[in-house]
């Protein structure tokens, strides 16, 4: 048992280096010989817990995967916060580049035409993880009479994968004021989508920086 958990600890304490070294120098300028000297150990045990960087970086998106998941979840569980206020804040804990000092790193990593499978595992462990905990969210608002819809873990499936296909601008590629007006228009169809009262969503995103404010039918 101690073993086994000398083991996880030295894992992360690799995962912890390169995680700041990432940041610092770059995927391709960190190298193997960065992170011994970081962590302080052989390379020997360096490849007995990772085959190469790329299985490094790999372990950190899945890390990162986790982390995010458990915002979202831990948002979603806080009663304190009113309901149009806890999905607007766990959508914006999907977004893996506030994650950490190498979240630039991870992004251009995924997004790498030969990292498209990885891609692929991400988006589908969000999507079939995050669906679930927003339904949750929305089930409660439906009970206090915000929402309205027969449908809400399928609403939420649509927002989610919405929300992650367009707004990846690797798969999207847009202007500020595209991004502005599908913002806008994301916003508004979501409304529809709950049978929530117009522009309720859209003053909770006023808080937090995000819509104009625009009115819509």
């Amino acid at each position: 048992m101690r073993v086994k958990k000398e083991a996880e600890e030295r894992r992360n304490e690799i995962l912890d280096a390169a995680d700041e070294l990432f940041g610092q120098k770059g995927f391709d300028g960190t190298s193997t010989n960065d992170l011994l000297e970081k962590v302080g150990i052989a390379r020997g045990t360096l490849y007995h817990h990772f085959k190469s960087k790329e299985d490094i970086m790999d372990a950190l998106i899945e890390r990162y995967n986790s982390s995010i998941l458990g915002a979202a979840q831990e948002i979603a569980a806080d009663k304190s916060i009113p309901v149009i206020e806890r999905v607007i804040r766990a959508v914006m804990a999907l977004n893996i580049s506030s994650g950490g000092s190498s979240s630039e790193e991870i992004m251009e990593h995924i997004h790498k035409p030969q990292n498209a499978l990885m891609h692929q595992k991400i988006q589908k462990s969000i999507i079939n993880g995050v669906t679930p905990i927003l339904t949750g969210i929305i089930r409660e608002g439906i009970e206090q009479g915000m929402f309205s819809t027969p449908f809400p873990y399928e609403c939420m499936e649509m927002v989610v994968i919405y929300a992650n296909t367009v707004f990846d601008e690797d798969m999207v590629p847009m202007t500020e004021e595209e991004r502005a007006s599908r913002v806008l228009a994301f916003i508004c169809n979501v409304e529809r989508l709950l049978g929530a009262e117009s522009g309720s969503l859209m003053d909770v995103m006023k808080m937090f920086g995000g819509g104009d404010g625009g009115g819509h039918e």
